[in-house]
């Protein structure tokens, strides 16, 4: 029996352990996730009659692989095609066509978290959630690793540790890791390097049809207090006929700047912005609201791969869109089927 423990349940972890559970028969995969929900920042909520992507926002298709395991490998029951364009607006507010890049804009009828969903779901993993790890520990006697939550439940020993968490969450728990040997602080200081950008997010809702020619809104020149601005209601399922869902997110600056600011006051501030972006004061007032403040939201590169890649010889592998290098779901998922094909052809 080979026993793999991974801390996180994020898109890259899923992938990780649908190679890994679907190459080694005698593997056995355990999954902590410290929140209740799967996929990371690829999160999906439901209220009512909606449901949201209110982190990532769609799944590109850059990665050949990504695309062959999305559309072929899993059921692609579900799965839906956002056709309608992505704009650009600039710091003046000014609107334009111009970024239509993405070939596919993928979710699903019941949102984004069906990807890890699905994976794990296609595997005999173990999945805990809201179990938040606290101590990592080698256990060098017998080359192992385990793993203490913060209920004081002690899990493994495992041959295999693979860490999903975001750089900043990663870098603590090598920092505080029971691990004497001298790799660990250089890992410490490459996984710490990696700087990240805060995302602020309003999804707001209104009672009538927006008519406007594009799917989503990108400002290009970084200059504006919103980044992004997106309709829910051109990805089949999400949103009832006649009405608008805005997934609306703030620039880093601003969402450092309002992060543990009033949720209302911002929510408001985000309203009027759209507003005057989409030229239409009706959305200055929602009908309904919801919000989400995400600290360590996109990775502004990627990590020093040395370190990484020396980890591994200690059973220590890092993944996630901060080790790809590039702070989008299909790069997560891609470097999840790398990591779980270099773990499974490794044991």
């Amino acid at each position: 029996m080979t026993d793999v423990g991974i801390v996180g349940a994020g898109a890259g972890a899923a992938a990780a352990a649908f190679v890994v559970d679907g190459t080694v028969p005698d593997a056995d995969v355990t999954v902590l996730e410290k929140s209740g929900g799967l996929c990371g920042r690829a999160a999906t909520r439901r209220h009512d009659d909606l449901t949201y992507d209110y982190g990532a926002n769609y799944l590109k298709s850059d990665d050949d692989r990504v695309v062959e395991l999305i559309t072929e490998t899993l059921d692609d029951e579900g799965l839906v095609d956002v056709t309608d364009p992505v704009y650009t607006f600039a710091a003046d507010g000014a609107v334009s066509p111009g970024r239509d890049a993405d070939e596919h804009k993928w979710s699903y009828r019941r949102g984004l978290t069906q990807i890890a969903k699905r994976l794990f779901g296609r595997t005999d993993a173990t999945v805990h959630r809201r179990t938040r790890v606290e101590t990592v520990r080698r256990v060098e006697a017998d080359s192992k690793w385990e793993l203490d939550d913060a209920d004081g439940e002690t899990h493994g020993p495992f041959d295999v540790l693979l860490l999903n968490p975001p750089a900043p969450q990663t870098a603590e728990l090598l920092r505080t890791a029971q691990w004497d040997d001298p790799l660990r602080e250089t890992l410490v200081e490459a996984v710490g390097a990696v700087e990240y950008r805060s995302v602020w997010t309003a999804v707001l809702r209104y009672p009538f049809a927006l008519d406007v020619p594009y799917y989503a809104l990108v400002n290009t020149d970084k200059e504006h207090a919103v980044g992004w601005i997106s309709r829910e209601e051109c990805k089949a399922g999400h949103v009832p006929d006649g009405e608008t869902l805005l997934v609306v997110q703030a620039n880093d600056a601003w969402s450092d700047a309002k992060y543990d600011g009033d949720p209302a006051e911002n929510v408001a501030a985000l309203a009027d912005h759209v507003a005057e972006i989409v030229g239409d004061e009706r959305l200055a007032d929602p009908a309904w609201t919801d919000h989400q403040g995400w600290r360590y939201a996109l990775p502004e590169g990627g990590v020093d791969r040395g370190p990484v890649d020396s980890a591994r010889d200690a059973g220590l592998y890092l993944l996630g869109d901060w080790v790809a290098g590039e702070g989008r779901l299909h790069a997560a998922l891609a470097n999840g089927l790398d990591v779980g094909e270099r773990v499974a052809y490794g044991i």
